[in-house]
């Protein structure tokens, strides 16, 4: 391996799974995520020697949202297989799940837009003017669709996980 390898490899280390929990808020779709993060790093491995001297988590999260965008104006085409995958978790994970449904849930009431905006400004807790810049929208537009999507989710009014937690038990 190559110097340039070893800093990529320390790159993903550190932010693969960071990558995949944002696409996963952004799709509800733990397959479709894994894979978009996955893309966005193969690209970002591509570009790496001028990546690496950027901000190389900023340039594979821009990435990510681009290709998911795109992903939305042309959905893919997916077909059925025989074989069932395994199942990712051996361990009891219900609190956790509920929760990832909960907010999945909360997100789905979203435009793509809006959901976009969602996750990049308080998932990532990213300036207006950097979502702004990632998504090729002005500031103004971050402001009002961060605006309308918060207040669609104050008005579902959805139970919060905990809530949820409890009346299962």
């Amino acid at each position: 391996m190559g110097r340039d390898d070893e800093d990529f490899v320390r790159f993903v280390e550190a932010s693969s799974a960071r990558l995949v929990r944002a696409a996963y808020l952004l799709t509800g779709d733990r397959h479709r995520a894994e894979d978009a993060a996955q893309a966005a790093l193969v690209r970002a491995y591509a570009s790496w020697s001028r990546v690496r001297r950027e901000d190389a988590y900023a340039y594979t999260r821009r990435t990510m949202v681009n290709q998911l965008i795109d992903g939305w104006r042309r959905p893919l085409r997916e077909y059925a297989t025989a074989e069932l995958p395994e199942p990712p978790y051996a361990e009891d994970v219900a609190e956790e799940v509920t929760r990832r449904r909960w907010i999945v849930q909360a997100l789905s009431g979203l435009t793509a837009r809006e959901r976009a905006v969602v996750v990049l400004r308080y998932f990532f807790d990213l300036p207006e003017e950097e979502v702004a810049d990632d998504l090729r929208v002005s500031v103004g537009t971050v402001k009002s669709t961060a605006s309308r999507a918060l207040a669609k989710l104050r008005i579902t009014g959805a139970e919060t996980p905990e809530a949820v937690v409890r009346r299962a038990r």
